[in-house]
């Protein structure tokens, strides 16, 4: 055996601070020896002990029939083999509480050594499991003044279980567009703005006397009664887009206002709502420029946003035009997180909440449940705190503003609640998923965070997605270090003729190797084609013959296709057997086929 690790262990430092240890954690990659058993490279959350750190020691689980479980010498002997394997001096150090073995590595190793000593761990049948023995530091709340007020990223019971994900990810080098009404200053957010554009092409709507420009200076998007339409009230300026910027990545720890979700995160400020609004054709240029995109007449964005987030939505069906966009940015690489909107109604009837490739959010309020006005359906994806203020204006969502009624004033903070508030919650998550995975696709971060929600914990009619999203249990699954990536997929890609204003129509896919019953989040992808999606009726039936229905008919949901994927609760379904998507096309002069489907667990 070895001296004592206390002469040879480097000394960590650790801040001292107040509150509960929460276990760091890392998002980088580190690849194992060319000498270690092959297989996919190790995420450095199971080869550091702290960002940046690598492991000084491992905690190994020996499966129960093994004799290093119980026996010291064994495991000492199995900790030698080891090390002779991967040329490291590795020891035994001790038995743990739970039976698992603590084995020391020293601390000249670098992260490819840990790596391939854990590879070689992993690749012993005896093993259960092999984890970094990782630094535990203090970690205060953040220390802005108004953060208490933040239930929705904290509260156990309707809150995202944002601080959890922060000692992983806060969203470092990640860019999100905030396409909405522009930005005004506020000292809580401006070390985290970067450039922007005003796509605002129309002077009337733009309010700051010109139109398309570098500047997305929000001037402010007040009105006179009756001047956006006949019976419309007056209204004071929103500061909508600084508000909605203010909860994906407020500056944090600065000792004011509001923390941010993603506060490592920068935000690109791109102004397409003025004065009543604002014009599909001025938020198509927008999506286009900001996801990297060319856009005639505008210069290059040096600032690609790898998040775009829209708070914003209008009535109908998502146009091919909008459409066209949103499938190019996702394209690109950037994921288009939308408001389900505000009109306690099916999303099937609101764009751009409907379009396909986007994550659709619909608000919860403090209790959990589906917030009164938030819209619902099954093209909802997730669910996010969006506040209820009438149940009091602390149940709201509280985010940066400016106190002019009019024109820009002082700097302030205020409760705002909707489905505008939900959405940022998303983006922000989807800042710190693609901060801790970079080589994520926008569908493998929509799987992700459906996966890893949790069951919503109050009422929700009509559809609410996958549940309340929970930021923890995404980023932890997305950097290597627990909850879930999606899980085993089973699929049928055998198309299937939907007849036109016929009978129902069923495909097959077999599940087989799975214990239990299925999840309470199981997701069902769907790949139809249709020119009017709205006739299709579509159901996920149980090998009980218990049918789940994924979407109805509606005679107002006039777009083409069905490429989503829904969330089942099929927790009371046993897992194994043969499952089916039942289809029919209940209206005449449309048919369509059924690409395919698949079934996550």
């Amino acid at each position: 055996m070895r001296t004592s690790p206390a002469l040879r262990r480097k000394l960590i430092s650790v801040a001292a601070a107040s509150a509960a240890l929460l276990t760091a954690a890392s998002t980088a990659s580190a690849a194992a020896q060319d000498t270690a058993p092959q297989g996919p490279a190790l995420p450095a959350a199971q080869t550091e002990a702290a960002p940046g750190t690598p492991a000084e020691r491992l905690i190994v689980g020996y499966k129960p029939g093994a004799a290093e479980a119980k026996s010291n010498s064994a495991a000492e002997a199995d900790a030698a083999a080891k090390g002779q394997e991967s040329g490291e001096d590795v020891d035994f150090r001790r038995r743990l509480g739970t039976g698992a073995a603590l084995v020391d590595l020293g601390d000249d190793l670098t992260k490819a050594d840990v790596a391939d000593v854990v590879a070689r761990y992993r690749a012993d049948p005896q093993v259960a499991y092999v984890v970094p023995d990782r630094l535990n530091k203090p970690k205060a709340d953040p220390n802005d003044t108004e953060y208490t007020k933040q239930w929705d990223l904290f509260e156990s019971t309707a809150g995202m279980n944002v601080p959890g994900a922060w000692t992983t990810s806060t969203g470092t080098g990640v860019t999100v567009a905030v396409i909405d009404t522009g930005y005004v200053a506020h000292t809580d957010l401006a070390a985290n703005i970067v450039g922007g554009y005003d796509f605002i092409a129309d002077t009337a709507v733009s309010v700051d006397g010109d139109g398309r420009d570098s500047n997305p200076a929000d001037p402010g998007d007040y009105y006179a009664a009756d001047e956006c339409g006949s019976g419309i009230p007056a209204s004071t300026s929103s500061w909508h887009g600084t508000h909605v910027a203010g909860t994906i990545a407020a500056v944090t720890n600065n000792g004011k206002g509001v923390a941010g979700i993603a506060y490592g995160a920068k935000i690109s400020p791109v102004r397409v709502l003025g004065k009543c609004g604002g014009y599909d054709s001025d938020i198509i240029d927008a999506i286009t420029w900001a996801s990297g995109g060319t856009v005639s007449g505008v210069p290059a964005n040096s600032n690609v946003a790898k998040v775009i987030n829209m708070s914003l939505g209008g009535d109908g069906a998502c146009t091919s035009a909008t459409q066209s966009a949103i499938t190019a940015a996702v394209n690109r690489g950037t994921t288009v997180v939308v408001a389900a909107g505000n009109e306690n109604d099916n999303v099937a009837n609101h764009s751009p909440g409907n379009c396909n490739n986007v994550i659709s959010v619909a608000a919860t309020n403090r209790t959990g449940a589906r917030a009164s006005y938030s819209n619902y359906g099954s093209l909802v994806d997730i669910s996010a705190p969006g506040g209820q203020t009438s149940t009091g204006t602390a149940n709201g969502i509280l985010s940066t503003l400016n106190s002019g009624t009019k024109t820009p004033s002082s700097e302030s903070y205020a409760y705002y609640q909707g489905t505008s508030m939900a959405t940022p919650h998303i983006a922000g998550l989807v800042a710190l998923v693609k901060s801790a995975n970079s080589a994520l696709t926008p569908a493998q971060i929509e799987a992700a965070i459906k996966s890893n929600a949790r069951a919503l914990p109050g009422a929700c009619s009509g559809g609410c997605g996958a549940g309340l999203a929970d930021a923890a249990r995404t980023v932890q699954a997305v950097s290597g270090s627990g909850g879930s990536t999606g899980g085993t997929t089973f699929s049928n890609t055998t198309a299937l003729a939907i007849p036109d204003n016929g009978s129902a129509v069923e495909s097959s896919i077999t599940v087989s190797g799975r214990t239990g019953n299925a999840p309470s989040a199981l997701q069902v992808g769907v790949d139809i084609t249709h020119t009017y999606r709205g006739d299709l009726v579509i159901d996920l039936v149980a090998p009980d013959g218990t049918a789940y229905r994924l979407k109805a008919a509606s005679s107002s949901d006039s777009a083409d296709n069905v490429s989503t994927t829904y969330s089942v609760n099929a927790s009371s379904e046993t897992a194994n057997g043969t499952w089916k998507l039942r289809v029919q096309d209940t209206a005449a002069q449309d048919a369509g086929t059924l690409n395919s489907w698949k079934l996550t667990f």
